[in-house]
């Protein structure tokens, strides 16, 4: 599944990350690495997904979130 397909307010583990080099760069200087725990906090009417990471809101739009694999969260 990918962070598009997400439920609002469900956590999810950052399985992997198909973006071109910079793209993914980025995110993962801002701690967007696979493993990491994020959690969906919104997905707004104009196209951009926010969620939760290492306690730092991010905003990203639905292009970039459809090429964030992701699975549901344990517990």
């Amino acid at each position: 599944m990918t962070l598009k397909d997400g439920q609002i307010g469900h956590s999810y583990v950052v399985k992997d990350l198909k973006l071109d080099t910079q793209v993914r760069r980025r995110l993962e200087a801002l701690g967007l690495i696979g493993g990491t725990r994020i959690q969906l906090l919104n997905q707004n009417t104009d196209g951009a997904v926010v969620f939760k990471v290492r306690g730092t809101r991010l905003a990203i739009g639905n292009k970039i979130a459809e090429a964030i694999f992701i699975e549901e969260a344990a517990g």
